[in-house]
């Protein structure tokens, strides 16, 4: 009787400790969930991000106040800001700090890369694709106004952040010289989910644009050795360029046709890197979990 009580005694403590290993596992996994994610959870009536304009309409060369607020604030987490035309183009990009007061804001200058007229729409994203809100606004399109400059010729005024020499690239405070025959330029826009540069036309006739872009904003190099980069010109891919690589810069001359709006130069890295928080996040999530089963010498399937 004595013997039955024991062994019976002993398959419940195994039980309980069976159990106790799949409790703990699933905690484990659930911790991993939440770092991967770092997804709170909201109310069904308050959004996690929200954004909107001072104004619903704005003119060339006026400022766009963009504001919003979070409703958690995590420490070194920023918010990207993108803004799209009506023709689905990225036309303005950022990120931007999130106050204690967990608001934030960003001014963008009406004109430049934006040139049609039409509703645009600014999306912003904190963290993960769940934390994403939107707004739009309406732009009554990019001013024809031109100087004469006494001789007959007329003269295009330059863009916010352009001069006839060199162009700002968005969202930072980089520069890339340029020269262009035939038609001007309205703008450089960083695009770090494709490693690519987005350089913004407007063309009068068959023509070539010169480029002297950094290496610290432009990078195509493989295992160590600089590689080739490749153009798009409204999309569809370019053999017709010439290019010189320095130290401190690629050159880069690309023929266009009239009517071109768009060249795309892609590497295989380009300022400034969006996308990296999420990156740290889901490593940290991986070593804890290592760590946490080190520690606790489990693995996911319970050992019998």
């Amino acid at each position: 009787m004595s013997t039955l009580f024991y062994v019976t005694l002993n398959k419940i403590n195994l039980r309980l400790r069976l159990m106790k290993e799949r409790l703990t596992v699933f905690a484990v996994l659930a911790v991993l969930v939440v770092s991967i994610g770092m997804t709170p959870a909201f109310g069904q009536t308050q959004s996690a991000i929200v954004v909107s304009t001072d104004k619903p309409s704005y003119a060339d060369g006026e400022v766009i106040m963009v504001t919003g607020e979070v409703r958690d604030r995590y420490t070194g987490l920023q918010v990207s800001i993108v803004m799209i035309a009506p023709n689905d183009n990225r036309v303005g990009i950022a990120q931007v700090d999130v106050n204690d007061d967990k608001t934030f804001s960003h001014d963008f200058r009406a004109g430049g890369l934006m040139t049609m007229e039409g509703t645009y729409t600014v999306e912003v994203q904190y963290g993960v694709t769940s934390n994403s809100a939107d707004t739009t606004f309406e732009f009554a399109g990019v001013a024809k106004d031109k100087m004469d400059t006494g001789d007959g010729a007329m003269m295009h005024e330059y863009p916010p952040g352009i001069t006839d020499k060199d162009v700002m690239v968005d969202g930072t405070s980089d520069l890339i010289l340029y020269e262009i025959t035939n038609g001007r330029i309205l703008g450089v826009m960083p695009m770090p989910d494709d490693n690519s540069l987005v350089v913004s036309i407007e063309t009068t006739d068959d023509g070539s644009i010169q480029l002297t872009i950094p290496r610290t904003i432009l990078e195509s190099v493989m295992d160590g050795v600089d590689d080739d980069v490749f153009i798009l010109v409204d999309g569809e891919q370019s053999d017709d360029y010439e290019i010189t690589v320095t130290d401190e810069d690629r050159t880069i001359t690309i023929q266009f046709q009239a009517g071109t709006e768009e060249i795309e130069i892609i590497g295989t890295w380009v300022i400034p890197e969006f996308g990296t928080i999420a990156a740290m996040i889901l490593a940290i999530a991986i070593i804890s979990i290592i760590a946490i089963s080190a520690r606790s010498k489990l693995s996911i399937i319970p050992r019998y």
